[in-house]
């Protein structure tokens, strides 16, 4: 671990929008940077980034944080690695604290295998341009394939040798161990303990994790042999989970955010021929089916996809269940159908990069006519088969997420199918009310149905009496400790006047009272702990901070937290809109509030007061538990004098406070 000096020196040294600048094109606005957010899809910037507060946000998707969160969250990254990397940066010298005995022998694990997978990397390379069998064999297929030297050397491909176990042996002698050889899979030992190397005889193609770092490898065999696949990857590992990784994700992910647009194809040399052509915003799922964890990771820097098919029409019906998953996570996506014969990789080896974009742009086709079209051309004039392709549609339908656009592809299947739209809209609704609802997902339908049509023939005008918000509903615990933690940190040194009433009724002198004193003591004479993990780390570390200080706390501390969610927390709140929001709570108590600032008088009396009514009347209920629960006379008179001691400090608090309640 990192100690704390080393990561203070990191924050000190972080320049957010330098950082930033490296991975999104920011644009001066005043005194902050704006720029199109690296998060999300958008088209009117609303990514904002504050030099002066050393923070981002996002007032599209939400998503806010410092500089070393920006770093984990664009790159994939640890706290420990971001830590790192921004240290790298600016020259900083890391030094780490020890660790615990069970942390320490993970991190030297994953560590050791990390090394291994270097090693590799660097030795297959070598190979494949140092020695006879390397350039014979691999360099001479590579060229045959028509890859150039940039691309080989850009993706660092490589040869491992024949021979069986030539590399696990040069390794172990190069000092690497071989519990880590055989961990990450590029070492498999026999019964009779000799080794042998997983990728013989193949030529190599490094996977890179986000961060740049060589975390696995497929491997080509260049014999034939139908006893043998002809692709081989590295097995699951401490380091590597295929489902997690996308091929060419480092090199794509700038040009995806640019281009703001992904596209996917399925194989290694798929993706080194689109590069090569000049397409740079492509990735490849690596011959597996599309996983939910790598659609979660495109979404990280675009939500706009375009799958790239060839002309075998059976491996299009195979894979065409990841455009369900895509639409499910609320992915844009496009289809481009290849000409029969070709695949990318062909493809773009014939075209240059205005070619392959201009075609890419001219035959890309929304999911919605793709799938139709597929499927209406097995089933011809078949009616039932017609029937089963209408019922396909729909359910991909179904899983999108945003109900305008699930609309308009409905208002689509309707002109296509030549289908009624309102048949079109109720098996698509009928069809989301069973996925909601599980096993009793028909019997939910078909109740609502029976409630529908009820309603349509009593009422012929809309019910116009007022809805009200069910209070009940509200977590009031957590939305009133995110009250008080957010009155200290950003109002913490402010003082504001309050005025209780004496034992007569009569409003007392106005006295001067400071937030953050007022706030401490007020929960801790009532020894009330907060319950909400994040606002519980921050209230007492605060409380901690200012004892020691006796003046108020720098909001920085919490910005730079070691703790994400800490961090994310205090950028959330200190980048709310200018014009205050209250929460749902205060529409409880008041119709009209004004500006969060100039409210402190009111505001921070009020969420003390509401918040330890809250504590007794959950401590009440709990006693009229217990009685409800007690035979015992005796402990249930006790209870009562609890519960009445209870009912004293409300009206005690109800009368302090009276005049804002």
């Amino acid at each position: 671990m990192i100690d704390r000096a080393t990561i203070d020196k990191i924050y000190a040294a972080a320049d957010i929008v330098d950082i930033i600048s490296d991975f999104v094109s920011l644009k001066k606005k005043g005194v902050n940077y704006q720029a199109c957010c690296p998060f999300h899809s958008e088209k009117t910037p609303s990514f904002v980034v504050s030099p002066a507060k050393g923070v981002y946000k996002c007032f599209g998707c939400g998503k806010g944080g410092n500089a070393i969160s920006f770093v984990m969250e664009h790159e994939g990254m640890t706290y420990q690695e971001a830590l790192k990397y921004v240290a790298r940066k600016y020259g900083i010298e890391v030094i780490e604290k020890d660790y615990t005995p069970e942390q320490k022998k993970e991190n030297e694990a994953r560590e050791s295998m990390m090394a291994v997978n270097q090693y590799a990397y660097d030795y297959f390379k070598k190979q494949l341009h140092q020695s006879g069998e390397g350039r014979n064999i691999g360099l001479s297929y590579f060229k045959e394939r028509g890859f150039t030297d940039a691309i080989i050397e850009r993706f660092g491909l490589g040869y491992c040798p024949a021979g069986g176990e030539v590399f696990s042996k040069e390794a172990i002698e190069a000092g690497y161990k071989e519990e880590f050889l055989i961990k990450t899979g590029l070492t498999i030992k026999r019964e009779n303990g000799s080794y042998y190397d997983r990728f013989a005889g193949r030529v190599m193609f490094p996977v890179h994790a986000l961060s740049g770092r060589i975390i696995a490898f497929g491997g080509r065999i260049m014999r034939t042999d139908k006893k043998t696949a002809k692709y081989l990857n590295s097995p699951e590992s401490e380091v590597y989970h295929k489902s997690n990784t996308l091929y060419g994700v480092y090199f794509a992910r700038k040009t995806i955010v640019e281009k703001k647009k992904c596209i996917l194809v399925e194989g290694y040399t798929d993706v080194l021929s689109m590069f090569q052509s000049g397409i740079e915003n492509v990735v490849a799922s690596s011959g597996t089916s599309l996983t939910l964890e790598q659609i979660r990771l495109i979404l990280r820097f675009t939500n706009n996809v375009t799958v790239i098919y060839d002309g075998d029409s059976a491996g299009i019906k195979a894979s065409i269940r990841g455009i369900d998953m895509l639409l499910a996570e609320g992915v844009n996506v496009r289809v481009v159908l290849l000409p029969d014969g070709e695949d990318p990789d062909s493809f773009a080896k014939s075209r240059t990069a205005s070619e392959l974009n201009e075609f890419i742009e001219s035959h890309e086709t929304d999911f919605m006519t793709f799938k139709t079209n597929l499927l209406l051309e097995e089933v011809k004039n078949d009616p039932i088969g017609r029937a089963e392709v209408i019922n396909e549609v729909v359910n991909s339908i179904s899983v999108i997420p945003n109900s305008l656009i699930r609309d308009q592809y409905i208002k689509e299947c309707s002109q296509l199918l030549d289908v009624d739209y309102s048949l079109v809209y109720s098996e698509v609704e009928k069809k989301i009310t069973i996925r909601n609802s599980g096993k009793a997902g028909k019997e939910v339908w078909e109740n609502k149905q029976r409630k529908e049509r009820f309603l349509n023939r009593k009422y012929t005008e809309r019910n116009t009496l007022a809805q009200t918000d069910s209070f009940s509903n509200i977590n009031e615990f957590d939305e009133l400790e995110r009250e008080i933690v957010s009155y200290l940190l950003k109002y913490g040194t402010r003082n504001f006047y309050f005025q209780e009433r004496n034992a007569e009724g009569k409003l007392m002198e106005p006295i001067a009272l400071n937030v953050a004193e007022t706030i401490i003591e007020e929960l801790e004479i009532d020894q009330i702990t907060l319950r909400n993990p994040v606002y519980k780390t921050i209230f007492e570390e605060y409380v901690r901070l200012w004892k020691e200080t006796q003046e108020g706390v720098d909001i920085h501390h919490f910005i730079n937290h070691d703790s994400i969610e800490v961090a994310r927390f205090t950028v959330d709140i200190i980048t709310k809109d200018e014009m205050y929001r209250p929460s749902r709570i205060w529409s409880r108590f008041e119709d009209d509030v004004i500006s969060e600032a100039e409210n402190l008088d009111m505001a921070v009396p009020k969420v003390i007061a509401v918040y330890k009514l809250k504590v007794l009347s959950d401590l009440t209920k709990n006693l009229f538990h217990q009685m409800e629960n007690s035979a015992n006379e005796e402990k249930t008179l006790e209870l009562l004098k609890m519960v009445k001691s209870l009912d004293d400090s409300r009206k005690i608090i109800c009368q302090k406070y009276s005049r804002i309640l």
